[in-house]
């Protein structure tokens, strides 16, 4: 890195810090205006609009319309989880146990954010840590650079139409490097990295406490007991919503037996064509050219995947999702990963235990802690699940893409990024939220004395093998 990158990201933090520390003096209410200011500024539907096309433009990923309603629905559901929470001075007591919770900021947030999401990922790390009392200076992707850039344009603005510090919201000037985003992270307070594996790594090496998220390849199990043709229309629209840019789209499903030919009857007739093993073949040497997952297929429509591959127009013109059969998992069976596409991958196992094993073998391929959905389970079947599998989330009877990062109907905090716990190498295990960007302070008064008796520690241990 050169003296003047360094010099570059030296004054980012600088006027970042200087900023947070304006802001950090502000009232519960005064914050609050400031977090309905930013959420507006990507809410209101000009602006979300032109940067939903901005997006697609630039990025090539993903649909113009799925981007607003993803930029609307996910911002409108985290100003939803912030209404009404408390961030600034006392948030909690506990008279009984004489502790007092006290809210603080974290200081300077560094937020690495993925072209997939450009703008929805940005809006959501930065009202998070506005809400906080922080400053964010976020590292978006070189393609959703511009983007980003125009968000933050407006969110400056409403920030100073409030009276906040504009400089509480930044960005790494692009093109950046791998230098200037290490730099940057070295010098912030946290560091949040949502996309790449590369970029969750880094963080992690970067000395600052780091907030990273673990690789996705979701699949969903389908019982007999489901509502199939339900279960089909949940999986369509999960599979195919923003060209699956999405982590928590499916990219496996696991059907038990007795439910496989109704459900293959179903997806297609919600617009998945079953590809042949010729087909498969082909799509195969499109999708993963050297192995890897080719750029030009991530979150583009299945007809266009389809038409690179040479695939049959008739079959495939009107094609809203490719299912491709498959029975093994690993590096030589490439469709049992993340596709980042609409393309899905359908495995016949004959129980539910062997669906667990199925699950079990994926993931250890790619995408443990993530999550895992299914249709059809029994309460003592979801328990299993949640019991057995290397996962954060078990998702039943819902939308999955839409279910797992929060949604209207379930209980889960509204995020774009979701830790994995240590199955997917991650500190964290729950969906990003506000208190990831809170320091807590701790009064401590002294209680009535809660002094145990040894018996009543090491009764049941005596009892059984004495003193």
């Amino acid at each position: 890195m050169t003296q003047s990158e360094s010099a570059t990201i030296a004054a980012l933090v600088e006027r970042a810090r200087w900023a947070q520390v304006q802001f950090e003096a502000w009232s519960q209410e005064g914050v609050d205006l400031a977090v309905a200011a930013a959420g507006w500024a990507i809410m209101e539907p000009a602006r979300n609009r032109y940067l939903a096309e901005l997006s697609v433009r630039d990025t090539g990923f993903g649909s113009v319309e799925d981007k607003i309603r993803k930029n609307h629905r996910k911002t409108l559901g985290l100003l939803r989880d912030l209404q009404g929470a408390r961030s600034v001075g006392v948030i909690a007591e506990d008279t009984a146990r004489g502790i007092v919770d006290i809210a603080r900021p974290v200081g300077v947030v560094a937020a690495v954010t993925p072209s997939t999401n450009p703008a929805a990922t940005p809006a959501n790390n930065l009202i998070n840590a506005i809400k906080g009392r922080n400053a964010i200076v976020l590292a978006p992707s070189p393609k959703g650079a511009l983007t980003c850039a125009q968000l933050l344009a407006f969110v400056r603005a409403a920030l100073a139409d409030v009276g906040a510090p504009p400089d509480l919201v930044q960005q790494l000037p692009p093109p950046g490097s791998k230098e200037m985003l290490a730099e940057l992270m070295a010098r912030a307070d946290l560091v949040v990295a949502t996309g790449s594996r590369a970029n969750v790594a880094a963080a992690y090496r970067s000395g600052t406490p780091a907030l990273g998220v673990g690789a996705g390849n979701v699949a969903a199990i389908v019982l007999p007991g489901a509502d199939l043709a339900r279960a089909a229309a949940h999986i369509a629209i999960s599979k195919t919503f923003d060209h699956a840019t999405s982590c928590s789209s499916e990219n496996s499903l696991v059907v038990v037996a007795p439910a496989w030919a109704e459900l293959l009857d179903a997806l297609q007739a919600e617009g998945g064509v079953l590809a042949t093993h010729e087909e498969k073949a082909r799509l195969q040497t499109t999708l993963f050219p050297d192995g890897h997952l080719a750029t030009s297929c991530i979150a583009r429509p299945a007809r266009e995947i389809a038409a690179l591959a040479g695939l049959d127009a008739g079959r495939f013109g009107a094609c809203r999702f490719v299912l491709v059969t498959e029975e093994g998992t690993g590096p030589d069976f490439p469709f049992s990963g993340e596709k980042l596409s609409p393309v899905l991958t359908v495995y016949q196992v004959p129980d539910f235990s062997t669906a667990i094993t199925q699950v079990r073998r994926l993931y250890d391929y790619q995408g443990k802690g993530h999550s895992v959905g299914v249709h059809g389970a029994t309460a003592e079947e979801l328990l299993r699940l949640g019991n057995e599998l290397p996962v954060a989330r078990v998702i039943a009877n819902q939308i999955h893409c839409f279910a797992v990062g929060g949604s209207f109907d379930n209980g889960l905090p509204f995020s774009l990024s979701m830790g994995c716990g240590t199955w997917g190498g991650n500190s964290f295990s729950e969906n990003l939220q506000l208190k990831h960007f809170l320091n807590i302070t701790r009064i401590v008064r002294p209680i009535p004395e809660r002094l145990p008796s040894e018996a009543s520690i090491f009764g049941d241990y005596w009892r059984q093998y004495g003193k």
